[in-house]
């Protein structure tokens, strides 16, 4: 999953970009109004975190501006703890959700993940599909009864947005937008790579390849999934 932080604070973003980059989030930052709200608009996020105290073009108005232009990428601003009014004004211009600074760095990345679930139709921490469960606190996946395995920073943004999109095809372009930053080196082709290591983790059937659009998770409630096989005798 890729998400945008529009902070201005150095010493901050010295300490925010690296965690969420560890939680599994490809992030991309714009230190002022102005490139945040073109990266914002132009760049397929899953969520954005917006500071409202921005130089150049306040937070509040890129805010405004995104949703009048019909961009409902989930939003989550950055507010002074004690202002109330900044909260209640960021509700209104269209945020998701806010967060009084100082805070917690756990609380931000709870808040992000829930944000994605919940726009993705998803409640509960971590994601499950019949026999898989992907934890996204650790980054492994369990398979049925099995020990946890431990996924590379790729494969787990990878199997994250694949699960959170199930029976949708989904290009290998829009996998690379959702998976890598910005400034990352966006060759689509190492998309295959790591279609073909989770298929050797999760089984080939539950990717399937579709001719000329890209790829498709196939959720264990999708009509034709494939199924686990039944026991032995």
């Amino acid at each position: 999953m890729r998400i945008l932080l529009i902070e201005d604070d150095d010493e901050l973003c010295a300490h925010l970009k690296p965690a969420l980059q560890a939680a599994g989030f490809a992030t991309d930052r714009a230190d002022n109004g102005i490139d945040g709200e073109f990266l914002g608009h132009s760049e397929p996020y899953d969520a954005v975190i917006l500071d409202l105290g921005l130089p150049g073009r306040p937070g509040l108005e890129v805010l405004r501006n995104w949703r009048q232009q019909d961009n409902r990428t989930p939003v989550i601003v950055l507010t002074a703890r004690d202002a109330w009014h900044e909260r209640v004004d960021g509700l209104k211009a269209g945020a998701d959700d806010y967060l009084g600074k100082p805070f917690h760095m756990a609380e931000l990345i709870a808040r992000v993940e829930a944000l994605i679930r919940r726009r993705h139709g998803g409640g509960a921490a971590g994601l499950r599909s019949g026999d898989l469960l992907l934890d996204e606190e650790t980054q492994t996946l369990v398979i049925g009864a099995g020990e946890p395995q431990q996924l590379t920073a790729t494969e787990f943004r990878l199997l994250r947005y694949l699960m959170l999109n199930p029976g949708k095809p989904l290009s290998k372009t829009r996998l690379t937008e959702h998976v890598y930053e910005y400034d990352a080196d966006r060759d689509s082709n190492v998309i295959e790579v790591y279609i073909n290591r989770l298929r050797k983790r999760i089984g080939k059937a539950r990717i399937r390849t579709l001719r000329g659009q890209g790829y498709l998770f196939e959720a264990a409630d999708t009509p034709g999934a494939a199924q686990p096989a039944p026991p032995g005798p």
